[in-house]
Protein backbone atom coordinates (compact mmCIF):
# COMPACT_ATOMS: atom_id res chain seq x y z
CA UNK A 1 0.00 0.00 0.00
CA UNK A 2 0.79 3.64 -0.59
CA UNK A 3 2.86 5.87 2.09
CA UNK A 4 0.57 7.49 4.89
CA UNK A 5 -1.67 11.24 4.37
CA UNK A 6 -0.74 14.49 6.15
CA UNK A 7 -2.56 14.30 9.65
CA UNK A 8 -1.51 10.37 9.89
CA UNK A 9 -2.87 10.97 13.65
CA UNK A 10 -6.31 10.46 12.15
CA UNK A 11 -6.34 6.73 10.68
CA UNK A 12 -9.44 5.67 8.56
CA UNK A 13 -9.75 2.59 7.88
CA UNK A 14 -7.90 3.27 3.95
CA UNK A 15 -5.26 4.71 5.83
CA UNK A 16 -2.22 3.42 3.36
CA UNK A 17 -4.73 3.43 0.18
CA UNK A 18 -3.40 5.88 -2.58
CA UNK A 19 -6.38 6.63 -5.41
CA UNK A 20 -5.07 8.18 -8.29
CA UNK A 21 -8.28 10.31 -9.50
CA UNK A 22 -8.80 11.55 -13.37
CA UNK A 23 -12.45 12.18 -12.65
CA UNK A 24 -14.28 15.46 -12.82
CA UNK A 25 -18.29 16.77 -12.25
CA UNK A 26 -20.03 14.82 -9.86
CA UNK A 27 -20.21 11.31 -10.14
CA UNK A 28 -16.15 10.42 -9.54
CA UNK A 29 -15.16 13.02 -7.39
CA UNK A 30 -18.25 12.43 -5.30
CA UNK A 31 -17.08 8.40 -5.53
CA UNK A 32 -13.20 9.25 -4.82
CA UNK A 33 -14.34 12.07 -1.34
CA UNK A 34 -15.78 9.12 0.14
CA UNK A 35 -12.83 7.00 -0.54
CA UNK A 36 -10.65 9.94 1.38
CA UNK A 37 -13.26 10.36 3.77
CA UNK A 38 -12.22 6.88 4.63
CA UNK A 39 -8.88 7.95 4.48
CA UNK A 40 -7.61 7.08 1.31
CA UNK A 41 -4.78 9.11 0.18
CA UNK A 42 -6.52 10.85 -3.01
CA UNK A 43 -4.49 12.37 -5.59
CA UNK A 44 -6.94 14.51 -7.71
CA UNK A 45 -4.98 15.05 -11.30
CA UNK A 46 -6.47 18.03 -13.31
CA UNK A 47 -5.47 19.91 -16.46
CA UNK A 48 -4.12 23.26 -15.24
CA UNK A 49 -7.50 24.84 -15.84
CA UNK A 50 -8.91 22.30 -13.42
CA UNK A 51 -11.94 20.47 -12.90
CA UNK A 52 -14.75 22.17 -14.94
CA UNK A 53 -16.78 22.09 -11.48
CA UNK A 54 -14.66 24.38 -10.13
CA UNK A 55 -16.50 27.28 -10.90
CA UNK A 56 -20.38 26.17 -10.03
CA UNK A 57 -21.51 28.83 -8.08
CA UNK A 58 -19.50 31.72 -6.27
CA UNK A 59 -16.16 32.07 -3.86
CA UNK A 60 -15.52 34.59 -1.40
CA UNK A 61 -12.20 35.26 -3.46
CA UNK A 62 -11.87 32.55 -5.64
CA UNK A 63 -12.73 31.61 -9.57
CA UNK A 64 -11.53 28.20 -8.90
CA UNK A 65 -14.09 27.25 -5.75
CA UNK A 66 -17.65 26.90 -6.38
CA UNK A 67 -19.52 25.56 -3.42
CA UNK A 68 -20.30 22.54 -5.75
CA UNK A 69 -16.66 21.45 -5.78
CA UNK A 70 -15.80 22.38 -1.92
CA UNK A 71 -18.75 20.20 -1.16
CA UNK A 72 -17.65 17.21 -3.51
CA UNK A 73 -13.59 17.91 -3.10
CA UNK A 74 -12.57 17.42 0.21
CA UNK A 75 -9.51 15.10 1.35
CA UNK A 76 -7.96 15.23 -1.89
CA UNK A 77 -4.84 16.86 -3.25
CA UNK A 78 -4.69 18.58 -6.14
CA UNK A 79 -1.86 17.91 -8.79
CA UNK A 80 -2.24 19.48 -11.51
CA UNK A 81 -0.78 18.16 -14.98
CA UNK A 82 -0.79 19.00 -18.84
CA UNK A 83 -1.46 15.18 -20.28
CA UNK A 84 -1.35 16.43 -23.75
CA UNK A 85 2.21 16.76 -23.39
CA UNK A 86 4.78 13.76 -22.90
CA UNK A 87 6.19 15.56 -19.57
CA UNK A 88 2.99 15.66 -17.99
CA UNK A 89 2.05 11.96 -19.41
CA UNK A 90 5.09 10.66 -17.74
CA UNK A 91 4.60 12.32 -14.13
CA UNK A 92 1.19 10.40 -14.37
CA UNK A 93 3.17 7.17 -15.07
CA UNK A 94 4.98 7.86 -12.10
CA UNK A 95 1.97 8.41 -10.26
CA UNK A 96 0.20 5.24 -11.16
CA UNK A 97 3.46 3.07 -10.00
CA UNK A 98 2.43 3.90 -6.72
CA UNK A 99 -1.11 3.85 -6.57
CA UNK A 100 -3.51 1.39 -5.27
CA UNK A 101 -6.68 2.61 -7.24
CA UNK A 102 -6.79 4.33 -10.62
CA UNK A 103 -10.17 6.05 -11.49
CA UNK A 104 -11.81 8.08 -14.27
CA UNK A 105 -14.81 9.08 -15.82
CA UNK A 106 -12.82 10.20 -19.28
CA UNK A 107 -14.77 8.91 -22.38
CA UNK A 108 -12.98 5.44 -23.30
CA UNK A 109 -11.09 7.23 -26.95
CA UNK A 110 -10.27 10.13 -24.69
CA UNK A 111 -8.42 8.09 -21.92
CA UNK A 112 -6.92 5.95 -24.37
CA UNK A 113 -5.42 8.29 -26.28
CA UNK A 114 -3.44 9.11 -23.36
CA UNK A 115 -2.28 5.80 -23.33
CA UNK A 116 -3.81 5.39 -19.89
CA UNK A 117 -6.67 2.45 -21.24
CA UNK A 118 -6.91 -0.67 -18.71
CA UNK A 119 -4.42 -2.27 -20.82
CA UNK A 120 -1.74 0.45 -20.48
CA UNK A 121 -2.05 1.16 -16.88
CA UNK A 122 -1.94 -2.32 -16.37
CA UNK A 123 1.35 -2.69 -17.60
CA UNK A 124 2.90 -0.11 -15.41
CA UNK A 125 1.34 -1.91 -12.27
CA UNK A 126 -0.18 -5.03 -12.91
CA UNK A 127 -2.16 -4.94 -9.71
CA UNK A 128 -3.75 -1.81 -9.90
CA UNK A 129 -7.44 -1.47 -9.11
CA UNK A 130 -8.91 0.70 -12.42
CA UNK A 131 -12.08 1.79 -12.27
CA UNK A 132 -13.86 3.64 -15.47
CA UNK A 133 -17.39 5.44 -14.70
CA UNK A 134 -19.17 5.60 -18.20
CA UNK A 135 -22.69 6.42 -19.04
CA UNK A 136 -23.68 3.09 -20.41
CA UNK A 137 -22.60 -0.61 -19.78
CA UNK A 138 -20.28 -1.31 -23.06
CA UNK A 139 -22.10 -4.26 -24.50
CA UNK A 140 -25.61 -2.69 -24.83
CA UNK A 141 -26.67 -0.66 -27.90
CA UNK A 142 -25.94 2.78 -26.19
CA UNK A 143 -22.45 1.82 -25.42
CA UNK A 144 -20.17 5.27 -25.94
CA UNK A 145 -23.11 7.56 -25.72
CA UNK A 146 -22.36 10.75 -23.27
CA UNK A 147 -23.94 10.75 -20.28
CA UNK A 148 -25.00 13.39 -17.42
CA UNK A 149 -27.08 13.11 -14.56
CA UNK A 150 -30.22 15.12 -16.48
CA UNK A 151 -30.00 11.99 -18.81
CA UNK A 152 -29.11 9.11 -16.78
CA UNK A 153 -32.24 10.18 -14.61
CA UNK A 154 -34.66 10.31 -18.02
CA UNK A 155 -33.62 6.98 -19.63
CA UNK A 156 -33.66 4.90 -16.25
CA UNK A 157 -37.92 5.86 -15.68
CA UNK A 158 -36.81 8.28 -12.24
CA UNK A 159 -38.78 11.23 -14.33
CA UNK A 160 -41.90 9.42 -14.44
CA UNK A 161 -41.77 8.13 -10.93
CA UNK A 162 -44.00 11.27 -9.95
CA UNK A 163 -46.63 9.93 -12.88
CA UNK A 164 -46.79 6.59 -10.73
CA UNK A 165 -48.61 8.70 -7.37
CA UNK A 166 -50.60 10.80 -10.33
CA UNK A 167 -50.92 10.13 -13.80
CA UNK A 168 -51.37 13.86 -15.00
CA UNK A 169 -48.10 14.72 -13.54
CA UNK A 170 -45.74 15.32 -16.31
CA UNK A 171 -42.28 13.80 -16.50
CA UNK A 172 -40.07 15.57 -14.32
CA UNK A 173 -36.35 15.30 -12.35
CA UNK A 174 -35.84 15.16 -8.86
CA UNK A 175 -34.52 18.05 -7.43
CA UNK A 176 -31.21 16.41 -7.33
CA UNK A 177 -27.90 15.55 -9.29
CA UNK A 178 -28.99 11.77 -7.96
CA UNK A 179 -27.91 9.84 -10.49
CA UNK A 180 -24.23 10.93 -10.37
CA UNK A 181 -24.19 10.64 -6.61
CA UNK A 182 -25.75 7.30 -6.86
CA UNK A 183 -23.49 6.16 -8.83
CA UNK A 184 -20.53 7.76 -7.46
CA UNK A 185 -21.09 5.89 -4.35
CA UNK A 186 -21.46 2.61 -6.82
CA UNK A 187 -18.38 3.71 -7.93
CA UNK A 188 -16.84 3.66 -4.76
CA UNK A 189 -18.09 0.16 -3.07
CA UNK A 190 -16.85 -1.57 -6.56
CA UNK A 191 -12.77 -0.02 -5.63
CA UNK A 192 -13.56 -1.56 -1.81
CA UNK A 193 -14.70 -4.74 -3.40
CA UNK A 194 -11.56 -5.05 -5.72
CA UNK A 195 -9.18 -3.94 -3.43
CA UNK A 196 -10.71 -6.91 -1.32
CA UNK A 197 -10.03 -9.19 -4.01
CA UNK A 198 -6.58 -7.95 -4.83
CA UNK A 199 -5.82 -8.30 -0.92
CA UNK A 200 -7.07 -12.14 -1.09
CA UNK A 201 -4.99 -13.14 -4.96
CA UNK A 202 -2.46 -10.52 -5.21
CA UNK A 203 -4.61 -9.80 -7.96
CA UNK A 204 -6.02 -6.07 -10.14
CA UNK A 205 -8.86 -5.70 -11.97
CA UNK A 206 -10.81 -3.74 -14.62
CA UNK A 207 -13.78 -2.60 -12.95
CA UNK A 208 -16.95 -1.27 -15.64
CA UNK A 209 -19.27 1.46 -13.84
CA UNK A 210 -22.09 2.11 -15.90
CA UNK A 211 -24.76 5.14 -14.91
CA UNK A 212 -27.62 3.98 -16.43
CA UNK A 213 -27.81 0.35 -14.64
CA UNK A 214 -26.17 1.64 -12.10
CA UNK A 215 -28.59 4.25 -11.13
CA UNK A 216 -32.28 2.15 -12.57
CA UNK A 217 -31.52 -0.92 -10.78
CA UNK A 218 -31.07 1.68 -7.42
CA UNK A 219 -34.04 3.78 -8.39
CA UNK A 220 -36.25 1.00 -9.15
CA UNK A 221 -35.44 -2.05 -6.69
CA UNK A 222 -38.95 -1.54 -5.35
CA UNK A 223 -40.94 -0.22 -7.83
CA UNK A 224 -40.48 -3.31 -10.52
CA UNK A 225 -43.21 -4.40 -7.73
CA UNK A 226 -45.80 -6.40 -9.73
CA UNK A 227 -43.72 -6.90 -12.84
CA UNK A 228 -40.90 -8.98 -11.02
CA UNK A 229 -42.81 -12.12 -11.27
CA UNK A 230 -43.39 -13.17 -15.33
CA UNK A 231 -46.10 -12.74 -16.22
CA UNK A 232 -46.54 -10.21 -14.02
CA UNK A 233 -48.94 -10.50 -10.80
CA UNK A 234 -49.22 -6.86 -10.08
CA UNK A 235 -48.83 -3.19 -11.04
CA UNK A 236 -45.28 -1.85 -11.68
CA UNK A 237 -44.97 0.41 -8.47
CA UNK A 238 -44.59 -0.08 -4.96
CA UNK A 239 -47.69 0.74 -3.89
CA UNK A 240 -46.57 1.95 -0.40
CA UNK A 241 -44.59 4.35 -1.82
CA UNK A 242 -46.63 6.15 -4.73
CA UNK A 243 -49.88 6.23 -2.68
CA UNK A 244 -50.77 10.25 -2.51
CA UNK A 245 -51.69 9.99 1.09
CA UNK A 246 -47.49 9.98 1.32
CA UNK A 247 -46.62 13.34 2.66
CA UNK A 248 -45.94 15.74 5.34
CA UNK A 249 -48.66 17.14 7.39
CA UNK A 250 -49.29 20.54 8.74
CA UNK A 251 -49.00 21.61 12.28
CA UNK A 252 -49.65 25.05 14.21
CA UNK A 253 -46.39 26.46 13.08
CA UNK A 254 -44.98 23.93 9.97
CA UNK A 255 -44.77 20.54 9.30
CA UNK A 256 -44.41 17.08 10.68
CA UNK A 257 -43.57 13.50 9.29
CA UNK A 258 -45.40 10.84 11.29
CA UNK A 259 -45.92 7.50 10.93
CA UNK A 260 -47.83 5.06 13.13
CA UNK A 261 -46.84 1.63 13.11
CA UNK A 262 -49.68 0.09 14.46
CA UNK A 263 -53.19 0.64 14.52
CA UNK A 264 -52.85 1.41 18.44
CA UNK A 265 -50.20 3.98 17.81
CA UNK A 266 -53.03 5.57 15.48
CA UNK A 267 -55.11 5.86 17.81
CA UNK A 268 -52.70 7.20 20.25
CA UNK A 269 -51.93 10.08 17.59
CA UNK A 270 -55.44 10.66 16.81
CA UNK A 271 -56.32 10.93 20.46
CA UNK A 272 -54.05 13.76 21.19
CA UNK A 273 -55.10 15.39 18.22
CA UNK A 274 -58.66 15.83 19.43
CA UNK A 275 -60.31 12.31 17.77
CA UNK A 276 -60.98 9.87 20.54
CA UNK A 277 -61.50 6.38 19.51
CA UNK A 278 -61.25 7.36 15.70
CA UNK A 279 -61.38 3.59 14.53
CA UNK A 280 -64.73 2.97 16.60
CA UNK A 281 -66.36 6.51 15.22
CA UNK A 282 -69.41 7.05 12.94
CA UNK A 283 -67.22 8.23 10.40
CA UNK A 284 -64.66 5.83 9.80
CA UNK A 285 -67.18 2.48 10.05
CA UNK A 286 -69.55 4.27 7.66
CA UNK A 287 -66.77 4.59 4.80
CA UNK A 288 -67.22 1.76 2.14
CA UNK A 289 -64.31 0.06 1.33
CA UNK A 290 -60.53 -0.46 2.09
CA UNK A 291 -59.99 2.92 -0.02
CA UNK A 292 -62.46 5.02 1.81
CA UNK A 293 -61.26 4.19 4.93
CA UNK A 294 -57.69 4.82 4.28
CA UNK A 295 -59.18 8.43 2.71
CA UNK A 296 -60.93 9.01 5.67
CA UNK A 297 -58.07 8.09 8.18
CA UNK A 298 -55.37 10.24 6.10
CA UNK A 299 -57.75 13.39 6.46
CA UNK A 300 -58.00 12.87 10.84
CA UNK A 301 -54.55 12.56 10.47
CA UNK A 302 -54.38 16.00 8.62
CA UNK A 303 -56.99 17.16 11.06
CA UNK A 304 -55.22 16.29 14.27
CA UNK A 305 -52.23 17.48 13.46
CA UNK A 306 -53.22 21.01 12.74
CA UNK A 307 -54.31 21.36 16.37
CA UNK A 308 -50.66 21.58 17.58
CA UNK A 309 -47.19 23.18 17.07
CA UNK A 310 -44.32 20.84 15.30
CA UNK A 311 -42.60 21.09 19.02
CA UNK A 312 -45.26 19.89 20.71
CA UNK A 313 -46.00 17.20 18.50
CA UNK A 314 -42.42 16.37 18.88
CA UNK A 315 -43.08 16.15 22.32
CA UNK A 316 -45.82 14.21 23.08
CA UNK A 317 -44.75 11.44 20.06
CA UNK A 318 -41.67 10.92 21.91
CA UNK A 319 -43.42 10.69 25.42
CA UNK A 320 -46.18 7.87 23.63
CA UNK A 321 -44.00 6.17 21.34
CA UNK A 322 -45.41 7.75 18.06
CA UNK A 323 -42.89 7.51 15.30
CA UNK A 324 -42.61 11.41 13.54
CA UNK A 325 -40.02 13.50 13.36
CA UNK A 326 -40.18 17.22 12.34
CA UNK A 327 -40.26 17.99 8.32
CA UNK A 328 -37.39 20.27 7.32
CA UNK A 329 -37.86 22.93 4.15
CA UNK A 330 -34.69 22.53 1.98
CA UNK A 331 -32.95 25.02 4.11
CA UNK A 332 -34.50 24.65 7.27
CA UNK A 333 -31.72 21.61 7.42
CA UNK A 334 -29.34 24.58 8.63
CA UNK A 335 -31.15 25.10 11.83
CA UNK A 336 -31.84 21.38 12.67
CA UNK A 337 -31.08 20.16 16.10
CA UNK A 338 -29.64 17.32 15.36
CA UNK A 339 -27.91 17.73 12.22
CA UNK A 340 -26.28 20.89 13.75
CA UNK A 341 -24.81 18.71 16.07
CA UNK A 342 -23.72 15.85 14.34
CA UNK A 343 -23.58 16.68 10.18
CA UNK A 344 -22.52 20.83 10.02
CA UNK A 345 -18.83 21.74 11.16
CA UNK A 346 -17.61 25.25 10.42
CA UNK A 347 -14.25 24.79 9.21
CA UNK A 348 -11.72 27.41 8.02
CA UNK A 349 -10.40 26.94 4.35
CA UNK A 350 -6.81 28.01 3.68
CA UNK A 351 -7.42 30.67 1.30
CA UNK A 352 -11.53 31.37 1.49
CA UNK A 353 -12.06 31.56 5.25
CA UNK A 354 -14.30 29.95 7.34
CA UNK A 355 -17.25 28.00 5.27
CA UNK A 356 -20.34 25.36 6.29
CA UNK A 357 -18.73 21.43 5.92
CA UNK A 358 -20.86 18.31 6.35
CA UNK A 359 -18.69 15.20 8.02
CA UNK A 360 -19.06 11.90 6.80
CA UNK A 361 -22.11 9.81 7.71
CA UNK A 362 -20.48 6.69 8.92
CA UNK A 363 -18.97 6.59 12.06
CA UNK A 364 -15.97 4.03 13.01
CA UNK A 365 -15.46 3.19 16.80
CA UNK A 366 -11.82 2.32 15.76
CA UNK A 367 -10.70 3.75 12.56
CA UNK A 368 -12.58 7.09 12.30
CA UNK A 369 -13.51 8.91 9.06
CA UNK A 370 -12.70 12.67 8.88
CA UNK A 371 -12.33 15.83 7.15
CA UNK A 372 -8.59 16.19 7.10
CA UNK A 373 -8.05 18.32 3.77
CA UNK A 374 -10.03 21.30 2.90
CA UNK A 375 -10.98 21.29 -0.91
CA UNK A 376 -7.97 22.12 -2.96
CA UNK A 377 -7.36 25.29 -5.40
CA UNK A 378 -5.85 23.64 -8.34
CA UNK A 379 -2.45 22.38 -8.20
CA UNK A 380 -2.07 23.02 -4.59
CA UNK A 381 -0.41 19.65 -3.69
CA UNK A 382 1.57 19.16 -7.05
CA UNK A 383 5.46 19.90 -5.49
CA UNK A 384 4.35 17.88 -2.90
CA UNK A 385 3.28 14.79 -4.41
CA UNK A 386 5.85 14.73 -7.08
CA UNK A 387 8.74 15.26 -4.09
CA UNK A 388 6.95 12.24 -2.85
CA UNK A 389 7.80 10.26 -5.61
CA UNK A 390 11.53 10.89 -5.59
CA UNK A 391 11.95 14.27 -7.62
CA UNK A 392 13.14 17.10 -6.60
CA UNK A 393 9.86 19.53 -6.30
CA UNK A 394 10.52 22.56 -8.33
CA UNK A 395 12.33 21.26 -11.09
CA UNK A 396 10.02 17.69 -11.27
CA UNK A 397 7.04 20.31 -11.72
CA UNK A 398 8.60 22.25 -14.40
CA UNK A 399 9.97 19.04 -16.79
CA UNK A 400 6.65 17.14 -16.05
CA UNK A 401 4.46 19.50 -17.36
CA UNK A 402 2.84 20.45 -14.10
CA UNK A 403 1.14 23.67 -12.59
CA UNK A 404 1.59 24.58 -9.30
Amino acid sequence: MASETKDAHVQGPLSGVRVVDLTQFVLGPYATQTLGDLGADVIKVEEPTGDRQRTNGKAPSSKTLGPVFVGLNRNKRSVALDLKTEPGRRALRRLVKSADIFIHNMRPEAVARLGFAYKDVAAMKPDIVYVEAMGYASEGPYAGRQAFDDLIQAASGATGLASLVDPNEPLKFVPSIIADKTCGLFAAIACLAALRHKEKTGEGQYVEVPMLETFTGFIMAEHLYGETYIPPIGNFGHTTTITPHRKPLQTKDGWIMVMPANQAQAAKYLELGGIPDAYGSERFLSSKGAAARVAVYNAMLAEATATRTTAEWMELCAANSVPAMVANSARGILDDPQLKTTLFEERTHETQGAYRAMKPGIRFAKTPASIRLEAPEVGRDTLEVLAELGEDGVDAAKAHGAQS
